[in-house]
């Protein structure tokens, strides 16, 4: 349970601190940490206690806290905070278990689930049915929801000086990687173009969610997409794995230079175009392709192939995602647009995707999972 004494920085119950640091006393050097004293040098896996189940039993997140031999940024990586989404937890457990990157300075914080309870039950939600991310940054006396995005918004974002929080598309759709960040905050936007995922997305973020919050609360935070729920995909997970380092190389907390696209898309308008029909889709688009306005990039019709319903591109842009559920009514959502200037500026982003192993990977891979047909001539 809930321990009325605990300190005002949340200490954890469990931990497993590198052996080499001597005593538990606190020293100049140290930084406390979830009741662990972390030293120059070492890492501390530990634990953040945020709530209590129905059994009275404590509900903690996994956190592992490194620390370089001298002073910098602090940073926290974070994935799952909607449950399902576990593309950045893959990414993640292999930047954990990768020996071939040090931490040179400053404080990093990866945390593979932080929605816990939504993980353990394969949803985006908590059991209350409130979606964590829009109830940042949280209330000590509201909702469960609300009380744990306090513990989680004091004990992470108050300590921290930037964020990377890794996620996926919604249930029954995919996203070819790309990375969303308020490009009017210049931290912001510097992280954004250092993660190297070829795609900005320009927004501050819906109300209540982490990054805009934390954002607000001066830790400049990127939302990074990729992929879809319930599983790690591994183009999608390299995609976040690459960019998570290329971060703590802009920031000079690890050796080397970031691998960069020497082009990045910035994309500041986005739309989903909508089944006008009810029936079964054909696409002729996949995440990550090229459009220009007026191609066909669906078309829909009755079990039959009767009533074909043709949907063309409103401007030219980039696929940023789309439904993988071939059966629709009308209104729902199908294909979702990024607006490109102009042909010559998607003709550049298509010509760096093919110059970029990890991107015409990701590209690739995504195409697999969607059934793309040509777009034949009919009749209306």
């Amino acid at each position: 349970m809930l321990d009325e004494n605990h300190s005002d920085e949340i200490a954890n119950f469990e931990s497993t601190v590198d052996k080499s640091i001597p005593g538990t006393a606190s020293t100049p050097e140290d930084e406390p940490w979830f009741g662990n004293h972390v030293q120059p040098g070492s890492f501390v896996n530990t634990e953040l206690l945020i709530t209590e189940t129905y059994s009275s039993r404590s509900v903690s997140v996994p956190i592992q806290v490194r620390r370089g031999i001298e002073p910098g940024p602090t940073l926290f990586v974070c994935a799952a905070l909607h449950g399902d989404e576990i593309n950045g937890t893959g990414a993640i457990r292999t930047l954990l278990g990768d020996a071939n990157w040090t931490l040179r300075r400053g404080t990093l914080l990866l945390i593979p689930i932080l929605n816990v309870l939504g993980f353990e039950r394969h949803s985006r939600y908590l059991p209350d049915r409130r979606d964590l991310n829009r109830c940042f940054p949280g209330s000590d006396s509201g909702s469960m929801a609300s009380r744990m995005a306090r513990v989680i918004f004091d004990a992470l974002v108050r300590r921290c000086d930037y964020g990377i929080d890794l996620h996926t598309a919604a249930v029954r759709r995919t996203n070819f990687p790309n990375v969303r960040a308020d490009i009017r905050k210049p931290e912001c936007m510097r992280i954004a173009k250092a993660f190297g995922s070829g795609i900005i997305l320009a927004g501050s973020g819906p109300q209540g969610s982490f990054r805009r919050e934390a954002t607000r609360a001066g830790c400049p935070t990127i939302v990074v997409e990729g992929g879809e729920v319930w599983k790690v995909e591994p183009s999608v997970a390299e995609c976040m794995t690459r960019g998570v380092l290329n971060v703590l190389k802009e920031l000079e907390m690890i050796d080397g230079k970031p691998e960069v696209p020497e082009n990045q898309a910035m994309i500041k308008q986005t739309k989903w175009i909508r089944a006008e029909r009810g029936g079964f889709v054909a696409m002729h688009v996949a995440p990550g392709d090229i459009v220009v306005k007026g191609q066909p990039i669906a078309t829909n019709s009755s079990l039959l192939s009767e009533d074909q319903n043709r949907l063309v591109a409103p401007f030219t842009g980039i696929v940023i995602g789309m439904s993988t559920l071939p059966a629709v009514q009308p209104g729902e959502p199908i294909v979702h647009l990024g607006r490109l200037p102009n042909p010559k500026s998607a003709k550049r982003h298509e010509s760096q995707v093919e110059c970029d192993d990890v991107q015409r990977t990701a590209h690739e891979h995504l195409a697999t999972g969607i059934q793309v047909t040509e777009a034949f001539d009919i009749e209306f």
